[in-house]
């Protein structure tokens, strides 16, 4: 429970998800009393979260995109202290898919800036978008990015004024980031930037339940990995312990064997 709720991995998500976390690799009787009253009595989500509720009413969502990562979503988090020389988290994330990236960001970007990095970091990789939800902020307003995007063929669609919840997507998961980055920089908050590439793996690795399965399974078409350690002693079958053993040994011999040649 701890490997799976209090580490970078874990990333002190809620209760149900660290329940599908811990069911990939594990089970006991009682486990969802325990895991839940586990997270309940977590000290640092009790510091660090807060109480979310459903908006009254009912929304109208976008229309669900055909094909991953031909329709996204983006939006900045800025307001954060400096760490590193960076300020801003530029967040893209793939409607379908949910999969998501968090680009690092100094002041002053502009919006040339801004679409080279997206080349570099999302084009690359996924291919030019259909379209793209965005607020209104004047990186995305500008000249610049309107017709560079003009010219792909992508449609920009930008929320209306005083109307968040029209980039929906990007605001939860900008929520979910602030929220991560709380659990494990609250006391260092000037080395935030040290954890963003274990939140895009947290997030991305993370039961959607929306989807009902994690976005890494959606858009590679596996489960995660599982990332957890193997305690000497822990075993009480000795051949378990000697393969899980030997497995954590030729890990270290290769990391010997690469530093070496290094």
């Amino acid at each position: 429970m701890e490997e799976c709720h209090s580490t970078t991995e874990g990333g002190h998500a809620g209760a149900f998800r660290t329940l599908k976390r811990i069911t990939n690799s594990f089970f006991w009787r009682g486990m969802k009393k325990a895991i839940y009253q586990f997270v309940a009595e977590c000290i640092v989500c009790q510091r660090q979260k807060y109480q979310t509720l459903k908006p009254a009413g009912l929304l109208q969502p976008l229309a669900i995109p055909e094909r991953k990562w031909e329709d996204i979503s983006m939006d900045f988090i800025s307001g954060l202290p400096k760490s590193g020389g960076f300020e801003v988290l530029f967040v893209v994330v793939d409607r379908l898919s949910k999969y998501s990236h968090f680009i690092l960001l100094k002041h002053p970007y502009t919006a040339q800036s801004v679409a080279d990095k997206f080349v570099k970091e999302i084009i690359r990789l996924h291919g030019v978008p259909k379209s793209i939800v965005s607020d209104r902020d004047c990186i995305f307003m500008s000249a610049f990015w309107n017709e560079i995007f003009r010219l792909q063929g992508t449609k920009l669609a930008m929320s209306s004024a005083y109307h968040p919840e029209s980039d929906g997507q990007t605001e939860v998961l900008n929520r979910c980031m602030e929220t991560y980055l709380r659990c494990f920089a609250s006391e260092q908050p000037r080395a935030w930037s040290n954890w963003v590439h274990w939140a895009e793996y947290w997030y991305n690795t993370t039961l959607q339940t929306a989807t009902g399965m994690t976005p890494f399974e959606v858009f590679y078409g596996r489960k995660p990995p599982v990332i957890t350690r193997f305690i000497p002693g822990e075993s009480k079958v000795a051949a378990v312990a000697r393969e899980l053993g030997d497995g954590d040994e030729v890990l270290r011999q290769l990391r010997y064997n690469l530093d070496r040649a290094r």
